[in-house]
């Protein structure tokens, strides 16, 4: 069971998982279910947090999801299954990505992952990367 520390009460609470949270606004809110739907709230700034699966095939499907929660400022999450995303969201196929459009009762859980979101630290570029930029500054100079 993952924990989380919970700055209100300065205690632990349960942290509940995106599938969770997205099952309760899905019974008390809105969401918007598949990629195309998810693009357009996200573009309209309604979406509250973008649920994405990562087993997507191509994955160029889902790629500019996180580009543009990162532009408009909405969180986002990463899931692993996009079988178990479209059982959260009640249909019986599977959907590579979810927003949650108004969270209902899961007002509170979408706080407590802001916050826990917010701590963790940001991962730095990988080594290819900045390999390839030190590679094209050293073309440059010998031209």
């Amino acid at each position: 069971m993952t924990k989380a520390l919970n700055a209100n009460e300065g205690g632990y609470v349960k942290m509940v998982s995106a599938y969770e949270i997205v099952e309760l606004a899905r019974k008390t809110g809105k969401i918007e279910k598949g990629t195309n739907e998810v693009t357009k709230a996200i573009e309209r700034g309604t979406a509250k947090l973008v649920v994405i699966a990562e087993d997507v095939q191509p994955k160029e499907i889902t790629q500019h999801l996180p580009l543009l929660c990162d532009e408009k400022g909405i969180q986002y999450v990463i899931v692993d299954s996009k079988k178990k995303l479209g059982i959260s969201v009640g249909i019986n196929v599977a959907t590579a990505s979810v927003a949650i459009v108004e969270p209902g009762d899961a007002e509170s859980q979408l706080s407590i992952l802001g916050k826990v979101k917010a701590k963790a630290k940001v991962k730095p570029k990988p080594k290819e990367e900045k390999e390839e930029k030190s590679e094209k500054a050293k073309s440059t100079e010998k031209k």
